[in-house]
């Protein structure tokens, strides 16, 4: 299998009109229509997203959820999008022990399937910054879902791995997907396709009431599960401003809890205290500073990210000069250290990532996830919609800020990012996957501030990762990097994993789209997946 293989030797696309940028190239054109028929960043978005659903069916979908940031070129200022859904009411650390469930939600049961928010977060997105509908948005998504698409290269590999088939084969309801397809063969999915039809004509309202709310209900408690038509019925997107940070001189802006990008934003913090720039780009001893920095970031954000309504996160603590002083006074050079725990304060925290800019210099940082591939592997029955499984990530213990709760939103992997500079918009940003997502932020931040590296460069570079996405974590080393870089950071102390082939995709995938004080637009895509950058 060669799909990983990749050298890229992508330029990066520069645009002045409007550039969109995703995994798959179907969905970056029918973001890039959307601009071209006078929509804005949000109406891109929301068509690319719903492509993405179709031509990446494993990664994303209008059964998950939804996280956005939404620059407005006329106030400039920067939304907050949260889209993402709740546990059913009637859902609890109790019932579960009682069912024999302890220590953690299985992955790929009815218990892990939280509210999906992705619908009423793509309307709510169009009704706050966009010009477009849902019917006029969902128009591509609809005619590859009812016509077909050829399956691209990366998606092909991805499917027809045998986790995946054996996943696949025990999925019920999960017909449409089940025989895995060759690269190139056309895929139709048109129980999917009625869905979108529904959504269309109905908006979000049409998702989660009527038939296709009773055919989640319907599937979710035939396999043992306790969500209601209440639980689709009360939920809600909310709206609210990122949480950003000062770094040499740009402001770094995250989506805030519920989501991890806390975690970045620590690390970077701790990260602005070393002259980065000064290393070269393959230096094991940049790669250890970063490691380390982003372990203690992981250490804060495992226990203070949680649904903001039940847990107010010391997000002021955990971003102060003070605070970064103190965790790099832990980090040693050349040595790995014991795995931090998490401060508090004093008494006196398989996904897709898509970004649009239009014309008007508005942007939109926009990402949409199942949780893990194919999500809880449950199929609503009828309607070729994967639920998410994001309820995975509560924790089980009563005491944690996370724990599991009724209405409660869990902590989520997912997060968008941008960087303004003297207020103004400079490049909307995120790399996909799990808990690699904070990572690949910090080093695609440092690609494009420290190093002044354009999109695509900085997309291009060989990464690392902390796989579990915990401060004891064994770092996976991507191919590419040398291999004394390797065996240096082995010898600091660090648990290395050498990672090639199909495994690359531990590292994400990401896309970047920067803006100038010209207004010229410049774009990367990640060579790990099948997508592009487009401008007009």
């Amino acid at each position: 299998m060669t799909a990983f293989n990749f050298h890229s030797r992508r330029s990066a696309v520069m645009a002045r009109r409007g550039m969109v940028a995703t995994s798959h190239p179907l969905a970056a054109q029918a973001g890039l229509r959307a601009l071209m028929q006078g929509g804005t960043a949000a109406d891109a978005a929301v068509a690319a997203a719903a492509v993405l659903n179709v031509v990446e069916s494993a990664s994303t979908g209008i059964g998950g959820d939804c996280f956005a940031l939404y620059y407005d070129a006329k106030t400039g200022q920067v939304s907050a999008l949260n889209g993402s859904g709740r546990a059913p009411e009637a859902l609890s650390v109790d019932w579960l022990a009682a069912q024999g469930v302890h220590g953690a939600i299985p992955d790929r049961s009815p218990h892990a399937v939280t509210v999906p928010g992705a619908a009423r977060g793509w309307e709510d997105l169009l009704k706050r910054h966009g010009r477009m509908t849902l019917r006029e948005t969902l128009a591509d998504a609809i005619h590859y879902a009812e016509e077909g698409f050829p399956v691209s290269p990366v998606y092909a590999a991805a499917w027809r791995q045998p986790r995946v088939q054996e996943l696949l084969a025990n999925s019920r309801h999960a017909e449409e997907y089940r025989v895995a397809p060759r690269a190139g063969q056309v895929v139709r999915l048109p129980a999917l396709g009625r869905t979108f039809r529904a959504v269309a004509e109905g908006g979000a309202d049409a998702f989660y009431h009527g038939s296709i709310a009773d055919a989640i209900i319907a599937t979710l408690q035939e396999l043992g599960g306790v969500m209601t038509h209440a639980d689709l019925q009360a939920h809600t997107s909310t709206w609210g401003e990122p949480i950003s940070l000062d770094y040499r001189g740009y402001q770094v802006l995250e989506h805030p809890p519920n989501g991890q990008g806390l975690a970045a934003l620590i690390a970077l913090n701790i990260l602005s205290g070393y002259a980065l720039s000064d290393y070269a780009e393959d230096s094991p001893d940049k790669a250890h500073l970063m490691v380390e920095a982003m372990r203690c970031g992981f250490a804060e954000a495992r226990y203070h990210v949680a649904d903001p309504a039940h847990y107010a996160a010391p997000i002021d603590f955990l971003l102060s000069a003070r605070y970064a002083e103190q965790r790099r006074a832990q980090i040693q050079p050349r040595a790995a250290m014991q795995p931090p725990n998490y401060g508090a304060p004093d008494r006196s925290s398989d996904t897709v990532y898509l970004c649009a800019v239009d014309g008007e210099g508005n942007a939109c940082s926009f990402i949409n996830s199942l949780y893990m591939g194919f999500g809880s592997g449950i199929v609503a029955q009828g309607t070729g919609v994967f639920l998410q499984n994001r309820g995975a990530n509560f924790v089980l213990d009563p005491d944690h800020p996370n724990a599991l709760k009724g209405g409660k939103r869990p902590y989520h992997t997912i997060i968008p990012g941008m960087i303004l500079q003297d207020g103004a918009f400079y490049a909307t940003f995120g790399v996909m996957g799990g808990f690699m997502q904070p990572q690949g932020h910090i080093q695609v931040v440092n690609a494009l501030i420290d190093d002044q590296l354009d999109p695509q460069q900085a997309l291009d570079r060989p990464r690392w990762c902390l796989e579990a996405g915990t401060p004891d974590s064994v770092l996976a080393l991507e191919e590419g990097l040398p291999v004394p870089t390797m065996a240096a950071l082995a010898a600091y102390g660090h648990r290395v994993r050498p990672v090639s082939g199909l495994d690359r995709a531990l590292f994400g995938c990401g896309q970047i789209i920067t803006r100038d004080e010209a207004g010229v637009l410049t774009g990367g895509s990640d060579p790990r997946k099948d997508g592009l950058a487009v401008g007009f």
